[in-house]
């Protein structure tokens, strides 16, 4: 499995959606039940800014190398690793050999 090793910017942001599933009753009962083991997926925001051209290409191609389907390890701003996919991301050109990358990183669950 392919790992991700590039350093993204400090203001990353995590966003994590429990995995709920419920059972709504009459008179507005409701149950709730964490839905399997690995309930806690975060998602990341990361931002690499002002790279390289050089930096940048090559974040991009490990990225186009998963497709948005194969995982790839990554460790986290909090020092965590996981398995995570990168369905999305953005490459903006600020100035010359300059470069940012926005991307959404989302942890998968495998062995």
């Amino acid at each position: 499995m392919a790992t991700f090793t590039y350093t993204a910017d400090w203001d990353a942001s995590v966003e994590v959606t429990p995995v709920v599933r419920t059972a709504k009753f009459g008179d507005g009962y409701e149950q709730r039940l964490g839905s399997g083991i690995n309930n806690l997926p975060k998602m990341w925001d990361l931002r690499f800014t002002l790279r390289t051209d050089a930096e940048t290409t090559a974040i991009i191609t490990f990225l186009e190398s998963q497709g948005g389907v194969l995982a790839f390890d990554w460790v986290d701003v909090n020092g965590i690793s996981g398995k995570y996919v990168c369905r999305s991301w953005n490459r903006v050109k600020n100035r010359y050999n300059l470069n940012t990358v926005i991307c959404k990183f989302e942890q998968v669950f495998e062995p």
